[in-house]
Order: C-alpha cells, then structure tokens, then sequence
C-alpha cells in the first residue's frame, strides 16, 4: 500500500477555562505560590542535585575506596535506567492519585537515600543499591511531579509558570556543585552527602505540604487524552520525525550527561583547583538556566529544528573544547557552551513534540523520548569512567562524543516543516515510515 501524501491532522488551541486566568497575572494569585514551592522542590531534585553534583563526588570516592572510576560513575548509570524504567508507572500514579499523594513520599525517600551515602562503606553494591532507590523515585521529585499540579492553575499563563518552575534545576545547578565542594572542603565528603540530603528534607517537603495542589475543579483533571486533537500513539511512533528526534535526544544525551558527570575530575586532573572545578561546573548550570528561559522565546520567533541545531552545534563545540581544556578559563567557556544545549534541550523537545503531533498522545510519546533519553544518559559517564581507566585520558572519547552532537545537530536540519500556527498539524509523507 502506498503511503498517503499527508496526513493533516488538526490542532486547536486549549479551550479557556472561565475564571482560571482572570486574575493570574497578580501576585496575590494563588497559582504563583505554587510555582514558587514547585521551584524550590525542583532545584532540590533528582534531576538537580544529584545529576549536578556527581562529579564533584567521583573522585573523593574513588580516593576513599579504591574503586575505578568507571565503577563509581557506574552507579550514575544504574540511576538513569531506573528512572527511564521506572517514569511511566509514576506517570500514571501521578494521574490517579494527584502530585502530593507522589511527591511528598518520593522526595523523603530521595532525601533520605542521599543523606545515607554518607554512611558508605568500601562495599560498592551498597552505592549501587542507594543509587538504584534513588532512580526508583527520581523523577517523582523533578518536573515531571510538579508540572500537573502547575499547569491546573494557569490557562494563558501557563508557558512562563512551568519555565519558572524548570528554571529550579538551573539555579540548582549553579548552586549545589560549589555548595558540595566547599562542604568536602572544610568537613569531607560524608558531610557534604548528609547536608545535602538534609536540605531535600528541610526545603522540598514543607514547601510541597504547605502550597503545592491541584486547583480545585479544574477542568484538566477531567480531561480525556483521546478528546485532544492531534496525532494518534501509533502514527506518532510511525512518524520520521518522532525517530529523528529519538536520534538525537540519544546522541546528545550521552554526549552531555558524560561531560557534566566528569567535568570537575577532569579539570583537577589538569591541575584546576577543586574550588575552581567546582565553580567551572556551577558556570555551567548557570548557562543552562538562561538557555531555558532563552530557547523559549527563541521557540516562539523561528522553527524549533533550527534552534536545536544552533545550540547543539554550539555544544558540540564545548565538548571539544573539554577534550583538550587545562586551564580554569577554557573549562569555563567549555561549560558555557555546554550549558546551552543542555538547558535548551529541556525545551525544545517537548515543544516539538507539541507541534508535530499535538496534545491527544502527547505524555505518551514524551514518556518515550523520556525512557531513551535516560538510557542513554546512562552510558556516557560510565564511557568516559572506562575511557579514563583504560587510557587516562579523556580527550579521545570526548572529541568522538563531540563529533555525535554535531551528527545530533545535523539531524535537525532532516525535520519536516510544521504549521506555523496551532491551527493545523501536518504530517507529510516525508515524516511516515511505511
């Protein structure tokens, strides 16, 4: 059979909710406590704290126990699978039983489990084990858990709630790398796992008790995926451009993932200063932030697979420029540009998902660009831990991986044009796999 031409598939706006965005744009507005608590619950997150501060623990543990450092960024690995197994179940309980019933139990297992490693002895199962627990309820802290509540109180405003809420695992990034580092610094590391982990419990649990909840009667919690316009599950797993976008969420997601997780050890082992590493990695998080708040309204003026081309092409330089960097200042502009595509790609791939295939299986398809993004996140630390053991060095696998983003980043010159506007959603012949 012959594969239509196109496929038009027809994308509305959302209906306005009466009375829901009346008055959202005041302080005073309910909704916007919300988004402060889910800020700060975000920047204590999985998706914030642990992913930033990794590698400033990789090597005291190493230099502790003795083990490789493949083994110990290993356990990062054993995390980022677990949460891409374990994200659509939260996702559905998320759905059913509401944000708070699944934040507030995942965020005290989170903060407990995190604080526990500082009671590590030199048996490596046990990092795996804590790590593993970690990724089961990861991602019930991050975004993912925040977002349904957010998006219940904002109607027009809803794009500048959740990028505020987003901009969290920014201000995480700046701040918790140089937070741990000066704890190691003047306490060890054991006490820098326990203050940490006590910040998860001190900061993103009273917040999420005290404001974060679904608005009463809103009518998205009554809303049925299948009444949404757009593209079905099965015709978005048959389209070109789900797979091109698969391509490259995988290739950048190793690429970056292994970068960050690195980062700290291979400046020291280049003679930077710990603190001066520790600052590189919060420069970093710092250009992450403004790239979330920037790939926003850069989205909303030029086509989506023309953004994510500059900015990965703009990663794909810092990786190179890792690969060879020795000084303070050439890791920091490595970070920069590092930083870019990292807090780019949290926008940008929901936005094209949006565009290409609307809202009726948008969680769905999201839920699967989330499992491999994960799956590969997994690997690139736990490559370049083997790269460094086998070879010590980084600076050959690191100009590969820069090579992969840029691959990445041509990829996005292979996507199909969409609508201009949410009026229609077009799928050519061109995005079909037949």
């Amino acid at each position: 059979m012959r594969c239509p031409r196109k496929l038009i598939v027809p994308v509305v706006s959302e209906p306005q909710f009466t009375g829901m965005s009346e008055n959202d744009a005041g302080l005073n507005y309910y909704g916007w406590r919300v988004v402060l608590a889910a800020h700060f619950g975000i920047m204590v997150s999985f998706g914030s704290l642990l992913v930033f501060t990794f590698g400033i623990f990789l090597k005291p543990l190493s230099a502790e126990f003795g083990w490789s450092r493949e083994e110990v960024s290993r356990a990062f690995g054993l995390a980022a699978m677990t949460v891409a197994v374990c994200s659509p179940q939260l996702g559905r309980w998320l759905d059913r039983y509401g944000p708070r019933r699944i934040i507030l139990p995942c965020m005290a297992v989170f903060g407990l489990a995190f604080a526990s490693l500082s009671l590590l002895t030199n048996h490596l199962w046990l990092l795996y084990a804590t790590f593993v627990l970690m990724g089961v309820v990861g991602n019930g802290t991050t975004q993912m858990g925040y977002s349904r509540a957010v998006s219940s109180w904002f109607d027009t405003r809803r794009g500048v709630a959740l990028s505020l809420i987003l901009a969290g695992v920014g201000v995480g990034s700046v701040v918790f790398p140089f937070l741990a580092q000066s704890i190691i610094s003047m306490a060890g590391w054991r006490a820098a796992y326990a203050c940490l982990g006590g910040l998860v419990l001190l900061l993103g649990i009273p917040l999420t008790v005290r404001f974060v909840r679904e608005r009463e009667n809103s009518p998205l919690s009554a809303k049925v995926a299948a009444e949404y316009p757009g593209a079905s599950l099965v015709e978005g797993l048959k389209s070109r451009a789900f797979w091109i976008l698969i391509a490259m969420l995988v290739l950048s997601s190793i690429s970056i993932n292994g970068a960050i997780t690195q980062l700290a050890a291979l400046l020291t082992d280049r003679k930077v200063a710990a603190e001066s590493a520790a600052l590189v990695a919060s420069i970093l998080g710092a250009a992450s932030f403004g790239a979330r708040l920037i790939t926003g309204w850069l989205l909303d003026r030029f086509p989506g697979p023309r953004v994510a081309f500059v900015l990965l092409c703009l990663t794909s330089g810092g990786i190179w420029l890792l690969a060879s960097a020795a000084t303070f200042w050439a890791g920091a502009a490595a970070a920069i540009l590092i930083g870019l595509g990292l807090g780019g790609e949290a926008a940008i791939t929901p936005y094209l998902l949006t565009r290409y295939f609307g809202l009726r299986s948008f969680s769905a398809l999201y839920g699967i660009t989330w499992t491999f993004y994960a799956a590969a996140a997994a690997g690139g630390p736990v490559l370049l831990g083997r790269a460094f053991d086998l070879t010590g060095s980084y600076t050959r696998l690191l100009e590969v991986l820069a090579g992969g983003t840029l691959v990445a980043a041509l990829a996005m010159l292979f996507m199909p044009r969409y609508s201009a506007s949410n009026a229609d959603l077009i799928l050519s012949s061109s995005t079909k796999l037949c």
